[in-house]
């Protein structure tokens, strides 16, 4: 039966509704035409309404501008939805543009809009006491004392309403907070490094970090963080580096160390950067950027996504310029899974000078459509053709999807000096041009 749209449907509603009301009562005078009339009342208002298709849409605004209150530069984005439908979004603060060892704080911005419109920013991590810089940057002369670098922050919203949140300290410490009122209070930083030193007998790692962008909760309530530990001998005091995760049984009290997902081996050249999915049959699905040759994604997956990794594999449609990437459930059975990917979806140079395994320009940040749980992606959408580079995914309560990206640059040439991080606001029936939709303000998640 084709129920009618909405407007229709309440106005009918409205003038059967006496005769509904009169029929409930009889038992023996036409029973015959009140079984109809009460079946189609029934039916009006009790069966689940599907509104038609919504509109395409897709809108943009600046949260963070280089060179405006007190910053240099604004990177490493990231973005959550919390269970009471409130946005956050979070990114590094730089004071110089000199790269990822300066004075760095971590602020945010709330929005209880689904991203319409946001609150001012605040600083929300800080550690009291004495903060050494990481001997690494000292050695290769890319850092000075007295600089405090907070960096690479991941937010994790759980189904009971809290917001987990994790950050490091000059590359060699790593805290917890959380939040309870969604991003307007937070619980003092505690310091949860030693699940990373058991890291050390199988890697003397000397640079650690989480994420960047968010982590994921489980089914079965597991907190989940891919993570990325670098000896900081080689190039910027970040390589070479291998990946794994750090996880929560108990909703972040304690953490433990997963086993090595991505080794820095063979085929496989300093894996780094990862966000994690959990698909449809349970398994928990790595997404790693490296440097290896392909200059393709690298993914793995575990069973309980910790332990048990399977042999990391290169997805030939998922190009690797060499970038932080993004991934997230739109929606799962018993209405349709989906998965969003993003990252800069090129391979090209403007110098020319591409190499296997080697940086590629920064631009093109696209979203991808994967319906199958992440074995193909048959639909890429670009977002930000130019000077795009880091993003983050989110879906908000509506259903609206959110990718929050690096986007510019401040000098028009150099896409580490950022010149923006911005929030881009589009559903589903743009990103497919019409082609799929789901029911306005019914997101299938």
């Amino acid at each position: 039966m084709n129920l009618p749209a909405e407007p229709q449907r309440r106005a009918t509603v409205a003038a059967i509704a006496p005769q509904a009301a009169t029929c409930r009562g009889v038992t023996r005078s036409s029973p015959e035409s009140c079984a109809g009339l009460l079946i189609v009342a029934f039916l009006l208002t009790a069966a689940p309404f599907r509104s038609p298709a919504a509109a395409p849409f897709i809108e943009k605004v600046d949260l963070f501008e280089a060179a405006k209150d007190g910053y240099a530069l604004y990177r490493i984005p990231g973005i959550v939805t919390t269970k009471r439908a409130t946005v956050l979004a979070y990114c590094e603060a730089r004071k110089s543009d000199r790269g990822d060892w300066g004075t760095i704080d971590i602020l945010l911005r709330r929005s209880t809009n689904n991203g319409a419109s946001w609150q001012p920013r605040v600083k929300i991590a800080d550690v009291p006491g004495p903060k050494a810089k990481n001997p690494v940057a000292l050695a290769q002369r890319l850092a000075t004392d007295g600089e405090v670098t907070y960096n690479n922050p991941v937010a994790i919203p759980d189904r009971d309403g809290a917001v987990h949140f994790l950050f490091c300290l000059e590359y060699a410490r790593c805290f917890y907070i959380r939040t309870d009122d969604d991003g307007v209070t937070w619980s003092k930083p505690v310091e949860i490094t030693a699940s990373f030193d058991t890291f050390r007998p199988e890697y003397d790692w000397k640079v650690l970090a989480t994420g960047p962008g968010h982590g994921i909760q489980l089914r079965h309530g597991r907190l989940l963080v891919p993570v990325w530990i670098s000896t900081g001998t080689g190039g910027h005091a970040h390589r070479p580096s291998v990946t794994s995760v750090i996880y929560s049984d108990d909703l972040g009290r304690t953490w433990t160390r997963g086993e090595i997902a991505g080794p820095n081996e063979g085929e496989w050249n300093i894996p780094n950067e990862t966000c994690a999915v959990q698909l449809a049959d349970g398994r928990v699905l790595l997404n790693m950027r490296s440097e290896s040759k392909p200059n393709r994604r690298l993914l793995t997956t575990s069973r309980n996504g910790a332990t048990g990794w399977t042999k990391p594999q290169f997805h030939d449609q998922l190009l690797e310029p060499i970038c932080m990437a993004s991934m997230i459930r739109l929606s799962e059975a018993p209405a349709k899974n989906r998965l969003l990917f993003s990252n800069p979806h090129n391979l090209s140079r403007a110098d020319g000078k591409e190499a296997p395994g080697k940086n590629r320009d920064r631009k093109n940040v696209s979203v991808k459509l994967s319906y199958d749980e992440a074995t193909t992606w048959p639909l890429s959408k670009t977002v930000e053709p130019g000077f795009s580079g880091y993003s983050d995914l989110a879906v908000a309560n509506d259903g609206t999807i959110l990718l929050f990206y690096e986007r510019g640059s401040t000098d028009g040439a150099n896409i580490y000096k950022t010149g923006s991080l911005t929030l881009a606001r589009f559903n589903l029936e743009w990103l497919t041009d019409g082609k799929d939709s789901f029911p306005a303000n019914t997101p299938e998640r």
